[in-house]
């Protein structure tokens, strides 16, 4: 490739970098909110734990459900008023928030919430990046999830702090402001001038047929090149590469959304002090943008592919390490071990983000990703609620966690059985 190549297929950094900020401010006010406004709002509305718990669950299940529609805006050309919208309904739904006074208006602004992070959070911006920039989208979305990655160490001590000093509600009204205030404009001013859609997005119009003499005709019938064209999304939708992707995505997720909510009571068991069971999941996201700084400045010096195969292992290894850790009980081997599961954990869940983002493009199709990620959002939902309740439901007096782990490693294995099949299939049939 040329230079002059190169700089017309390189992203544009300063989109990014604002992209970058509003993905690091809608993570960490909504998303990361909940864990922290859930005792309060328990306590002040007289909630259990199991009814304040499907709130969340709710927000999942709504996002999960609008992610098909939104990403066919999305690869409409839609971008500028799908994520200028989202953030002025997240502001809005966090104001309502500070009004909830019943269990079911509790549950109407999560659900509302799960709306607005249809709209802002990872899956739509990755697609905003793989339409803009087909040459370079990998590393604009690298880029993006530096900042991203840092959304629960900036906001989970900054939303607390804010709850502390303020009360909950009061706090919801700084967090709305972040979202009127910086998200919405720079996703109002950064996202002008959309690509357009491709043809194969384009409803196919019929066509004024003339005749010999010239004159206007019969209204023809799109041609079958037009028709094939408008079914692309439907054929890549049943395609074995599509349905192979989807699979390792979900066992992914299931993986990776069951862990975090029991890391603490796990490390906890297996008889670590309570300053280590703190540490250790405190340190992963850090271990997380340790990863995709590697893959940003050397990735250009190894196989692509091979990488994508290599980087989804890292999640059953880590688990490894955990199912091995009880046996070298509590001293410096045991700690060493768990070193290492940080480690492997912490950049095989930071580089994974990347994997799942561009593997759609990579092996399906670049002009309909939105849509075929969006196709993923209910199971994706209920895969990342029900994991944890599911790991909480094999956990035994006599077992612990042993057989939720043995569970999430052969899922593990299994996502990255797909991962490799479905890289396989797509590599030889070029499309």
């Amino acid at each position: 490739m040329t230079p002059l190549q190169t700089a017309a297929n390189a992203h544009d950094r300063r989109l990014v970098v604002w992209l970058s900020v509003t993905q690091l401010i809608s993570w960490g006010s909504v998303f990361y909110l909940f864990a922290l406004v859930m005792a309060p709002v328990e306590r002040e509305l007289g909630l259990s734990r199991a009814q304040s718990s499907l709130a969340f669950s709710l927000a999942l299940l709504a996002e999960g459900l609008l992610a098909l529609p939104i990403g066919h805006l999305i690869d409409r050309g839609h971008e500028r008023k799908v994520m200028t919208l989202g953030s002025l309904f997240l502001a809005v739904c966090l104001v309502l928030h500070s009004f909830v006074t019943s269990l079911g208006g509790f549950y109407a602004v999560w659900i509302g919430l799960g709306v607005g992070m249809t709209a802002t959070l990872y899956t739509p911006v990755f697609a905003v990046v793989t339409r803009r920039f087909p040459g370079d989208f990998r590393r604009a979305i690298i880029t993006m999830t530096f900042l991203g990655g840092l959304a629960s160490t900036v906001f989970i001590p900054l939303n607390a702090w804010l709850i502390g000093q303020l009360g909950w509600r009061d706090a919801l009204w700084w967090l709305a402001a972040l979202h009127l205030g910086v998200c919405a404009p720079l996703h109002f001013v950064c996202l002008k001038n959309a690509p357009r859609p491709t043809r194969a997005l384009q409803t196919p119009a019929r066509t004024l047929r003339t005749g010999p003499s010239g004159k206007a005709g019969h209204l023809d019938t799109p041609e079958p090149a037009a028709i094939r064209a408008a079914n692309t999304l439907g054929a890549h939708l049943g395609s074995a590469p599509y349905l192979l992707l989807a699979l390792f995505v979900v066992l992914m997720m299931a993986v990776t959304a069951a862990l975090p909510a029991h890391m603490v009571s796990l490390l906890r068991e297996n008889g670590l002090g309570e300053a280590w069971a703190i540490a250790i999941p405190a340190s992963i996201g850090v271990i997380q943008v340790l990863g995709r700084l590697l893959l940003y400045f050397f990735e250009s010096h190894f196989d692509l592919h091979r990488a994508n195969l290599l980087i989804p292992c890292l999640l059953p290894l880590a688990l490894a390490t955990l199912l091995a850790s009880p046996w070298l009980g509590s001293g410096a081997g045991a700690l060493a071990l768990m070193g290492l599961f940080v480690l492997l954990w912490g950049l095989g869940n930071g580089m994974l983000t990347i994997v799942k983002g561009t593997a759609m493009a990579q092996y399906v199709s670049r002009e309909h990703v939105a849509a075929l990620n969006g196709a993923l959002g209910l199971p994706l939902a209920l895969a990342r609620a029900g994991s944890p309740l599911a790991l909480g439901l094999l956990w035994t007096p006599q077992a612990g966690y042993r057989n939720g782990l043995w569970l999430m490693l052969i899922m593990g294995l299994a996502g990255a059985l797909a991962l490799a099949w479905a890289q396989r299939l797509a590599l030889k049939s070029p499309r």
